[in-house]
């Protein structure tokens, strides 16, 4: 009778054994299906920007990422940012036709490396946290106004932050005149006010990316913002 029940005894061990790791195995396959789902929700398109219509016209945003290819020649200003070198001489053009009807612009943000767009979004992940944000609703916020690495724009070299020397001129005296005047010289508004669903970010109307003149122009006359110019043209 002993040696019986001792039997059912490792039988049932063995079912339950089994059993819980028949559980731990669906358990685990469901984890892994479920992080696969939520990576791909949470995380943007893993698409790579394409330059099918040339550099200048480069969508890189939250949904495009820098191409690893991607290759920059800086041409460094008197402040000691940079940019690309292909945009600079309509920089500079632009600058000095600003500077000669007395608008007094700078560069307050230019060429970005991968270490100081993660030091600006961890900055800005901070200064939420700090407001009361969980960390998820820090991230999220911050996003509207940083782009993740990878994802930014200044680290393709093409786009300016460009503000008021502030001492000859105001905020709003640059961005009024870059606002009618920067597609003559090849730049766009890059984050218009009414186009934030699109290009989920944030209004911007210092931020300014060099398309060229000929799309420049196409643009501000349209009113569309380059999400919207690229997906016309393709």
């Amino acid at each position: 009778m002993r040696q019986k029940t001792r039997k059912k005894h490792r039988k049932g061990k063995r079912i339950v054994l089994s059993l819980l790791v028949l559980i731990l195995t669906i358990s685990a396959v469901r984890f892994a299906v479920n992080q696969t789902a939520f990576q791909d929700f949470l995380h943007f398109n893993t698409d790579v920007a394409s330059m099918e219509h040339g550099w200048n016209l480069i969508l890189v945003n939250w949904e495009y990422k820098i191409p690893k290819d991607w290759k920059v020649e800086l041409t460094e200003l008197s402040n000691g940012q940079s940019v690309d070198s292909r945009i600079y001489p309509d920089l500079q053009q632009m600058f000095d036709d600003m500077r000669a009807q007395e608008v007094y612009p700078v560069v307050a943000s230019g060429y970005r490396t991968a270490k100081k767009q993660r030091e600006l979004m961890d900055d800005k992940v901070d200064s939420f946290l700090a407001q009361g944000y969980s960390r998820s609703e820090a991230k999220s916020e911050a996003k509207k106004w940083v782009a993740d690495v990878g994802y930014s724009e200044h680290q393709t070299g093409l786009a300016v932050d460009i503000n008021a020397d502030g001492v000859n001129s105001s905020g709003q005296q640059v961005y009024a005149w870059l606002a009618d005047n920067a597609w003559k010289y090849g730049f766009i508004l890059r984050y218009p006010e009414d186009k934030t669903e699109i290009t989920k970010t944030d209004y911007e109307p210092w931020h300014y990316r060099y398309v060229g003149a000929e799309s420049a122009a196409k643009i501000y006359e349209s009113g569309l913002c380059l999400e919207e110019y690229i997906g016309m043209m393709n």
